[in-house]
């Protein structure tokens, strides 16, 4: 199974390896990851497995948000099969 984690704010140091390591410590695997800093402004989309995590994913989900609130930016789960549907034209 697989979930898309989109991560959107001010740049600043640390927001990869902050994510990343929470990441490694609930067993869940980054398949695919881009990023780019747009004039100051983070964005970067994961592509993650998240077939056998340590927590459910709604849990994962709102610590990465905790997480984002800490660093002052915004970060969101969704399921694979979700973000492909809100993204079908």
């Amino acid at each position: 199974m697989k979930c898309i984690i989109t991560v959107l704010g001010k740049d600043r140091v640390g927001i990869i390896a902050k994510v990343s390591t929470y990441l490694a410590e609930v067993n869940v695997n980054i398949l695919d990851i881009s990023q780019s800093i747009i004039d100051g402004y983070f964005n970067m989309i994961m592509i993650v497995d998240v077939s056998k995590p340590k927590k459910p994913i709604e849990i994962i989900s709102e610590e990465l948000q905790n997480i984002g609130i800490e660093l002052g930016i915004v970060i969101n789960v969704q399921h694979e099969d979700i973000f492909n549907c809100m993204h079908r034209i």
